[in-house]
């Protein structure tokens, strides 16, 4: 069902931090796109988004998001409507403390399968 983790990191010098986590911890990395570097972790990815705060949010990761929130659903736990990010599949699962992960189907390349 739930076959991996996004980890995204905000932060006010992101270009300081990818290169950090590129150069420094020499984790091996995809470009998404324009520079967004997305960093293999063992066994999960990080991501480092520029924002004015530091903050942070979890995304699990699922080859088919349909079904997995199908099969999640089956047992009893609350998801978001599935939403078109461009990047990939979304939804949002809550959790029984009230709090929510996201979740999605990837369109782009899984660092996590470098």
């Amino acid at each position: 069902m739930i076959n991996g983790a996004h980890v995204i990191l905000y932060s006010q010098d992101a270009e300081a931090d990818r290169a950090f986590f590129r150069d420094v911890l020499g984790y091996p990395h995809i470009d998404a796109g324009e520079g967004w570097l997305i960093f293999k972790l063992p066994p999960a990815e990080v991501a480092v988004h520029p924002a004015d705060a530091s903050s942070h949010e979890l995304f699990l990761m699922c080859d088919d998001v349909k079904a997995t929130v199908d099969e999640l659903s089956a047992k009893g736990v609350e998801c978001a409507p599935v939403t078109n990010a461009g990047w990939g599949l979304k939804t949002a699962i809550r959790l029984p403390g009230g709090g929510e992960l996201g979740l999605y189907e990837p369109r782009h390349k899984r660092a996590h399968e470098l």
